[in-house]
């Protein structure tokens, strides 16, 4: 008589959980959590809103004997601040939720990197609107900035620079180990812009090989497209390219940011 034979084969391992699919409540909820934390976090929202108007404020005087200078370096600089002020201060605040635990926590909840990134970049995108909307405002009717364009398109072209900030400092705030070392990342991301973005040298004067770099850099195309605002009545296609390179690069970099999102600092 015959036995049955058993099932000797190995148990397989488990398959670990997937990710669960981005999820527009988790999203938001992410979001107001972010934006309870900033509310008692003064200092910060400090720096975001003002700094810029700061800057604006000051570059004004130093050029107050020379006011067409302000009116031509200016428009720029009115998307170069609020995209230092987003980069610095979203790369430290997702730094310091990593470093405490918080990450950690949040991602061992049924809450997608997607959902943690976007819920972020909605946070510091709503701070974003107010901080453009003061800079501009106080560019255009306090300090009088001349630009040919509308003041609209000149708002629009300074909150996708914002945005893009925001972008950067979530992307970057994934190598750094230490707040110290987030604030590094900015001459090595940001300060290589400003320098190839055309703001101290049209960049078709520039040694071919930093032209080119120029031609991929997200902040030429900041640049040039407040520069179109500045000399252009209507909407060109020169500012429709430029405006689209800008948000396309923050989207792209927001993607990358929650590839590369950990859930500590080894």
């Amino acid at each position: 008589m015959t036995t049955p034979a058993t099932d000797t084969a190995p148990a397989q391992a488990p398959t670990p959980p997937r990710a669960p699919a981005l999820s527009a409540p988790r999203t938001f909820a992410t979001t107001a959590r972010v934006l309870r934390q900033l509310r008692h976090d003064p200092r910060s929202i400090a720096l975001m809103l003002f700094v810029p108007c700061v800057m604006l404020l000051l570059l004004r005087y130093v050029f107050d004997g020379n006011p067409r200078v302000f009116d031509t370096i200016g428009a720029s600089l009115l998307g170069i601040f609020p995209l230092i002020t987003m980069f610095l201060v979203t790369s430290i605040a997702t730094l310091r939720e990593r470093t405490s635990g918080t990450l950690e926590r949040l991602l061992a909840l049924p809450l997608g990197k997607a959902d943690l990134i976007l819920g972020y970049a909605l946070a510091f995108g709503l701070l974003a609107v107010v901080q453009s909307a003061l800079a501009t405002g106080l560019a255009l009717w306090v300090l009088g900035l001349d630009v040919t364009g509308s003041p609209w398109l000149l708002l629009l072209v300074a909150l996708l620079d914002a945005l893009l900030g925001t972008a950067l400092g979530l992307f970057v705030s994934a190598f750094a180990a230490t707040e110290f070392q987030a604030v590094q990342f900015m001459p090595a991301v940001i300060f290589p812009q400003i320098l190839l973005c055309g703001l101290f040298a049209q960049r078709d004067t520039m040694h071919p090989v930093l032209e080119g770099i120029s031609d991929v850099l997200p902040m030429s195309y900041a640049v040039d497209g407040m520069n179109e605002v500045l000399r252009n009545t209507d909407v060109t296609a020169d500012f429709i390219r430029d405006i689209l390179v800008v948000a396309a690069c923050a989207l792209l970099v927001l993607a990358l940011g929650a590839a590369t999102l950990r859930r500590r600092t080894p």
